[in-house]
């Protein structure tokens, strides 16, 4: 991919096509490999930094190159001490990203998209345009300076991601199995697949997919209803993915895998929170080995939901227990400052961050 001054992102190159160019460039092929670590091992920010690189290759570098780092444009801190930040893309795009600490785990929560297209009614993203998707390096640099925040503010390394921040990751399929092949890979970031999720409001046909690439990392559904009528209303994706269409996707994924499934359900207020609704869920989750993480609605402005109270949600997720599926209650974190899920949403005016990218 070329920028706007005909340099090319570097890092949309794989190692044997940057071999190509420095062999073109009259360089040794191997000096790619050097090039290849900085960039993605030690996630450089310039060419400038390559210390084991000559200064005319340097040079070199930047006439033809460019490295196009993602930035933090701000940060918050919420009172549990998750940190939501605004990120600032090359061209000027915001999307954000959460860095969620708890007792046992630093996880960063990432976007795979700028917006998002699928309307989601209870989504403060499903309101915002689509406006394009994020490249392989956009994801990881994401991971990259969450990580650098976890270290600095915790003094404890990322343990886990989960892409559940902004955008449909199964509708930017290849950008993201690539991302999280340069995170997994030992030339990159080196983490374990099994430390990753990978989260989709329910796409069957890439869910099918999933399974034929054998992906080793975990995915999770955004089921929030087991009943197509409520789905529908709620997620308009249903209408195109029904959710027997998903038990069958979902039942192929096992198949060809072996990797459980976590069901997402958050439990909203009169809509999905009654016995019936709990019944429905307890006869999908009979599909194939799972387990399902109840969660707490976080109020947005463009919506009217409300969360169902406590007890209610208890007597849901014991229901659930007592025909034999794993439930875990999650509760939120980072809501005072619109970082919990389903609040990412970009506030600010993409003109006035312009400056950060200069």
């Amino acid at each position: 991919m070329n920028n706007k001054k005909g340099k090319i992102d570097i890092r949309s190159l794989t190692l044997e096509a940057l071999q190509q160019h420095f062999i073109n460039m009259d360089e040794k092929g191997f000096r790619a490999k050097q090039v290849y670590e900085w960039l993605w091992k030690k996630s450089c920010l310039s060419f400038d930094e390559m210390s084991n690189i000559s200064k005319e290759l340097r040079t070199k570098l930047n006439e033809n190159f460019v490295i196009n780092n993602v930035k933090v444009n701000s940060s918050q801190i919420s009172a549990d001490k998750t940190i939501k930040n605004s990120f600032i893309l090359h061209d000027t795009h915001l999307i954000e990203g959460v860095l969620i600490p708890t007792t046992d785990r630093m996880t960063a929560c990432v976007s795979s998209q700028v917006g998002c297209s699928l309307t989601c009614k209870f989504c403060a993203t499903g309101y915002m345009e689509r406006k394009r998707n994020l490249n392989p390096d956009e994801i990881y640099d994401q991971v990259v300076l969450i990580d650098k925040q976890a270290r600095e503010n915790y003094g404890i390394p990322l343990s886990n991601i989960v892409y559940m921040g902004m955008g449909e990751p199964l509708l930017n399929y290849a950008n993201v199995l690539k991302s999280i092949e340069r995170i997994t890979a030992e030339d990159g970031l080196n983490m374990a697949a099994k430390r990753i999720t990978v989260s989709t409001a329910g796409i069957a046909k890439m869910i099918r997919k999933l399974g034929d690439d054998q992906v080793k990392f975990n995915l999770a559904l955004s089921l929030h209803a087991a009943n197509d009528e409520k789905r529908n209303a709620i997620m308009p994706i249903n209408e195109q993915n029904s959710l027997k269409a998903l038990a069958d996707a979902l039942k192929y994924y096992y198949a060809k895998t072996k990797n459980p499934v976590t069901y997402e359900y958050i439990v909203f207020d009169g809509v999905n929170d009654g016995l019936e609704d709990a019944k429905e869920l307890a006869r999908f989750c009979k599909h194939l080995p799972c387990k399902v993480n109840i969660i707490e609605y976080n109020p947005i402005s463009f919506a009217n939901f409300l969360n169902a109270d406590e007890d209610r949600i208890e007597k849901f997720a014991d229901y659930l227990r007592s025909q034999g599926v794993n439930t875990h209650i999650r509760r939120s974190r980072g809501k005072d400052i619109d970082a919990a899920c389903g609040q990412l949403a970009i506030k600010e005016n993409e003109k006035d961050a312009a400056a950060v990218v200069a």
